[in-house]
């Protein structure tokens, strides 16, 4: 069974960093595409960063130069970095893995900006 988990979420200042985590443990096969979604109170879930298993990366507009996603150097590991973060920013973030032909999500970690 694959269970996919985020970490490093908390409370931030405006301007702050945090560096997220994903990790997908209980498969022997490496994630084909890997996204960070975030959903904010009263808003629909959205795509900020994605990044596939030969390194190919996205970003939403919202984000570009602040966030970077990168792939960690254990199996179905992924990174968001966040830089310069702004209040609305603050969101739950979601990970998301596409491994073989599973779809996994993670329960999400609370990200919070303060002004």
């Amino acid at each position: 069974q694959v269970q996919v988990v985020e970490s490093g979420g908390g409370l931030v200042q405006f301007g702050g960093s945090l560096r997220l985590s994903c990790a997908a443990s209980g498969s022997v096969f490496s994630f084909n595409y890997m996204g960070w979604y975030r959903q904010a109170p009263g808003k629909q879930r959205e795509l900020v960063a994605s990044i596939t298993n030969i390194g190919r990366s996205n970003y939403a507009d919202s984000v570009k130069g602040r966030f970077t996603v990168s792939r960690g150097n254990v199996k179905n590991t992924v990174y968001l970095q966040m830089n310069s973060l702004k209040p609305e920013d603050t969101a739950v973030y979601y990970c998301k893995m596409l491994i073989r032909y599973g779809e996994y999500w993670g329960p999400g970690t609370q990200v919070t900006v303060s002004s």
